[in-house]
């Protein structure tokens, strides 16, 4: 089997990854900070990302059934040329001398939003086609490694570039490394592999394939609330550091180079603890790792809270490492992107629902209130991905499935 480190298409993804995960960190670092900061920006933050979940909801069903459909590789590279179309144009309304309104912080947000929508999902279906199944679990480790030192990386210089650049030169930065990611992307080599079956839009197949396996589905949705808990954080740190912390947004930065360790660290440890351990006993222990992190991190100084969240990161990117390998050997590639829209549907609207009330408590001066609340859904489902990857799965998962 070719080494995966010599095979020139997983070169390519590494590179194109790497240079557009620095300038889209570096991006949406610096647009939440900005919306917070601004008059009302608490609020219409929050309502902003409950607006960008819905949408995402809504979009995902299809985008499932347009990754299985068409080739991945055009999908990836389309939205990175118009993420970078729309990004030159708003860099260029400050080099142009114009000051940047907060509808302006509200798009170019709903932007990385839909970018980041489209394109993990389908570089998760692209890499199950590419790479052989003994590769997967060093795959998604490195890709965990490569994407969480580039947020690093994006959090260490965002924590200088908040204090020193405007906001229309940090554009620029991340049009140019989208410029460098769509090249190594157009070179990768890929044909996309011919379906003799024709892809439905329906999700009925992905339901279907979840109705036979519903332990498996109940357990690949828990073991994703570590994503969503972090996707809900997105929104209440900024709140938290800025109203509660009162720190000055260098301290944002410096979370998100943290993080970007943590992550890292969990893409090493993952893949060789994968040799002695289970992937479902990973992931409850990962999972369980992110939940103790988050319940006690915001009862800590400033100082005990960076350091929690490097187990957040550990956490949570231990969990996505090891249920991905997990997902990539039991799901069919050619119904991997409606089965994995699914989950992500679900998991949206989960968001929704908790988005909406964290906003409401958030108005109301309730941060912690907000904390105890996602405390409580992640210890819930902890104890789940504990008692089945123990019991449940030893039914469900062990064989090779099959549409």
């Amino acid at each position: 089997m070719k080494s995966l480190y010599k095979d020139t298409r997983f070169r390519y993804i590494m590179l194109a990854n790497l240079a557009s995960s620095i300038g889209s960190g570096i991006t949406m670092i610096a647009i939440p900070w900005l919306l917070v900061t601004s008059d009302n920006g608490n609020e219409v933050f929050g309502f902003v990302a409950i607006c960008m979940t819905v949408i995402n909801f809504m979009l995902t069903p299809y985008l499932g059934y347009l990754i299985d459909k068409i080739s991945r590789k055009r999908m990836i590279v389309s939205s990175k040329v118009v993420s970078l179309i729309a990004l030159s144009l708003f860099s260029g309304v400050g080099f142009v001398g114009l000051d940047y309104d907060l509808w302006h912080y509200i798009v170019i947000y709903m932007i990385g939003s839909l970018y980041y929508t489209i394109f993990y999902p389908t570089m998760f279906a692209l890499n199950q086609e590419l790479f052989h199944k003994n590769q997967f679990k060093v795959l998604n480790g490195t890709m965990e490694v490569q994407g969480q030192l580039s947020s690093m990386v994006a959090g260490a210089i965002a924590s200088i570039l908040l204090l020193k650049w405007d906001l229309h030169y940090i554009l620029l930065l991340d049009v140019c490394t989208y410029a460098i990611a769509i090249y190594f992307f157009v070179r990768i080599p890929y044909v996309r592999t011919r379906k003799e079956k024709v892809v439905s839009v329906s999700t009925s197949e992905a339901i279907n394939f979840m109705k036979r396996e519903p332990v498996l589905f109940l357990f690949l949705l828990a073991s994703s609330l570590p994503f969503i808990g972090v996707m809900l954080t997105n929104y209440l740190f900024p709140v938290y550091l800025a109203d509660v912390l009162r720190v000055e947004g260098d301290i944002y930065g410096i979370q998100g180079m943290l993080y970007g360790m943590g992550a890292v660290l969990a893409g090493i440890f993952v893949p060789i603890a994968a040799r002695r351990f289970e992937d479902e006993k990973l992931v409850a222990g990962t999972v369980v790792l992110f939940t103790v992190a988050i319940s006690v991190m915001v009862y800590l100084p400033v100082g005990g809270y960076l350091f929690m969240m490097l187990l957040i990161a550990l956490g949570n990117g231990g969990a996505r490492v090891a249920r991905n390998a997990f997902m990539m050997e039991r799901i069919p590639n050619e119904i991997i992107g409606r089965v994995d829209g699914l989950l992500r549907a679900v998991g949206l609207l989960l968001r929704i629902v908790l988005l909406g009330l964290f906003t409401g408590l958030v108005s109301m001066g309730q941060i912690m209130l907000c904390f105890m609340i996602l405390t409580g859904i992640l210890v819930a489902a902890s104890v789940f991905v504990v008692v089945f990857s123990r019991k449940g799965l030893r039914v469900a998962g062990r064989e090779v499935l099959k549409v």
